[in-house]
């Protein structure tokens, strides 16, 4: 999924009203995926919704993945090597009891595999789901929530930053009486200096 991000993306944009539970479902696939990166996605989200409505798709993209990541790792545990992931945590996560949501909390801030392991963790050791969704976008929603508004942020930057460079070569064009460039003109539009 991410390395079509660019062809995802575009789906989105011209899905029309599809656009939102397209978005949801495709975040919540991604992230219920064992070692999945989100941030890539909430960054799209916030470059295509805005800030607010792409954490909106953020969070229920995150409770669904949740919910998916749940469900998987139920039928799946016994696949994972669960035990050896286990003890490669560090000490102070060690401290808390496997499964308690102190212990979900804790681990879910550690890069990589932390959302794995607290998944499989979650799953294994029957914590209730609604308890196992709360810890996730508890640590999951403000990092994705950050990365969605710098993703608006950053699409407004680089169009601003764009409508001014196409201001300047038409400036540049219209008094350099450049050949091979036309500007239309659009109806309403102030004429440029």
């Amino acid at each position: 999924m991410i390395r079509h991000q660019p062809r995802v993306e575009y789906e989105i944009r011209t899905i029309g009203p599809l656009a939102y539970p397209l978005a949801v479902v495709v975040f919540a696939i991604v992230a219920s995926a064992p070692f999945s990166v989100t941030d890539a996605l909430a960054i799209m989200n916030g470059a295509i919704f805005g800030p607010v409505k792409g954490t909106l798709v953020d969070a229920f993209g995150l409770v669904g993945a949740a919910l998916l990541g749940y469900w998987i790792n139920r039928h799946a545990t016994r696949l994972w090597r669960l035990e050896e992931y286990l003890h490669r945590l560090p000490a102070w996560v060690k401290r808390f009891p496997v499964g308690s949501p102190a212990f979900l909390l804790a681990v879910r801030v550690i890069p990589g595999f932390g959302g794995t392991v607290a998944t499989a963790s979650a799953a294994a050791f029957r914590v209730p789901v609604w308890v196992h969704v709360w810890t996730m976008c508890a640590i999951a929603l403000p990092i994705c929530a950050l990365l969605t508004i710098f993703g608006d942020r950053v699409t407004v930057a680089l169009h601003g930053y764009e409508s001014r460079a196409r201001h300047y070569a038409r400036h540049y064009c219209e008094t350099h009486r450049c050949p091979h460039f036309h500007f239309h003109r659009v109806e309403g539009a102030s004429p440029s200096p």
